[in-house]
């Protein structure tokens, strides 16, 4: 089967929708939602009876996403239910000294900023760069001093969708002694990526947008070094050494990334993430950054074709990725929350940021139908 037909395969979207909101919750391929099925009908019809099965499907999965994250090893890469619980234990695992300092951007998604801030009650000090001017990276190491302790940042930011260069801020961090965190949800599955490459310390990301899987399960990705920095916080039986053995009395945490899991896993998460993620590997992720930039070059394009529409996303090469985002000339911030929901009335699924509209098209995203999307939208609000 060709590419073309893979995707009219893979994605029968209505063909009365235009989706462009992969930047907040992603489409299903065929494939995932072929794979919930039959993990519910095998509930219903035997239970667990082949739960090894199961097991193999989730080593699967973790041998997928150390591979989208070129992680040295499968040891590196643990399952947990999102970001946001990802970056508090990082937070919280942390051993902070009053007067230590983190530094991190004024556009970050409340996730990568709330944890952060709450722990101003141990005297941590959050900093936010600026990062609107034409080096951003500098406005951010410019913060760092002796006492920075961490370097959180998106690799692509929810709202602007400026996209961050890692290699820079993560050699920083690794010459200055700094740990280094990546929420990596606007980038994995849109762009290729590399862990060890740009230094990191952490990376966090969601697998219900880019990587087009389920909400509720997310990969966090730790050095062993920068692993072996973080207290535990949550305890129970499959974070143990020698997970299974329900009987002894003496246990050590599991040496591997699965130390951050306590619990049961996500099953049904993991068989749906690991369909989507084979999807991926399929296509191949250069070809799929090529086809995301490409569909993002149009969006701009369409744009700057547009005199009452400005860009808000940059549009320098290697400053975007899937985000586009804009605004409209003559509208208030109100205006725009009126004409995003005729957007959205209209069957042309995006969002409102960053006091604009955002489009956030995939790989397989057909942007040919902007321009008549749009213009129902446009005369629906005239109306």
């Amino acid at each position: 089967m060709n590419m073309m037909n893979t995707i009219k395969h893979e994605f029968p979207l209505r063909p009365d929708l235009v989706y462009l909101n992969h930047a907040a919750v992603g489409v299903w391929p065929r494939r995932t939602a072929d794979a919930v099925k039959n993990f519910a009908e095998e509930n219903m019809i035997q239970g667990a009876t082949d739960y090894p099965k199961w097991m193999n499907t989730e080593r699967e999965l973790r041998g997928r996403l150390k591979r989208l994250l070129n992680a040295a090893s499968v040891d590196d890469i643990g399952l947990v239910k999102n970001t946001s619980e990802a970056l508090s234990l990082i937070a919280y695992g942390l051993d902070w000294q009053s007067g230590d300092n983190i530094v991190s951007t004024n556009q970050e998604f409340p996730s990568n900023r709330m944890v952060w801030k709450s722990l101003q009650a141990k005297g941590v000090e959050l900093r936010l760069a600026e990062v609107s001017g034409d080096d951003p990276e500098a406005a951010i190491l410019a913060l760092c001093n002796k006492r920075t302790r961490l370097l959180t940042v998106s690799s692509v930011q929810y709202g602007t969708g400026l996209r961050m260069n890692l290699d820079r801020l993560g050699a920083f961090c690794h010459t200055s002694g700094v740990l280094f965190c990546l929420d990596a949800i606007q980038s994995l599955g849109a762009l290729q990526f590399d862990a060890q490459a740009c230094h990191a310390d952490f990376v966090v990301a969601d697998g219900h947008k880019w990587m087009l899987g389920p909400e509720g399960l997310a990969v966090f990705y730790s050095r062993p070094e920068a692993r072996d920095a973080l207290s535990l916080l949550q305890y129970g039986w499959h974070m143990a050494e020698r997970a299974g053995d329900f009987d002894a009395t003496e246990w050590s945490p599991a040496a591997a990334a699965r130390r951050f899991e306590p619990g049961s896993p996500n099953m049904l998460g993991i068989h749906a993430l690991n369909a989507s993620l084979s999807l991926l590997e399929e296509i191949g992720m250069a070809q799929v950054e090529a086809d995301v930039l490409s569909n993002a070059e149009a969006v701009m394009a369409w744009v700057k074709s547009n005199p009452e529409l400005e860009l808000i996303t940059p549009a320098r090469p290697g400053r975007y990725a899937g985000i586009v985002t804009f605004r409209h000339l003559h509208l208030d911030d109100d205006g725009h929350a009126n004409l995003y929901r005729r957007l959205m009335a209209g069957g042309m699924v995006c969002a409102h940021r960053a006091g604009g509209i955002r489009f956030s098209p995939h790989f397989y995203s057909d942007v040919s139908a902007l321009d008549a999307a749009w213009g129902r939208a446009l005369n629906d609000q005239r109306s």
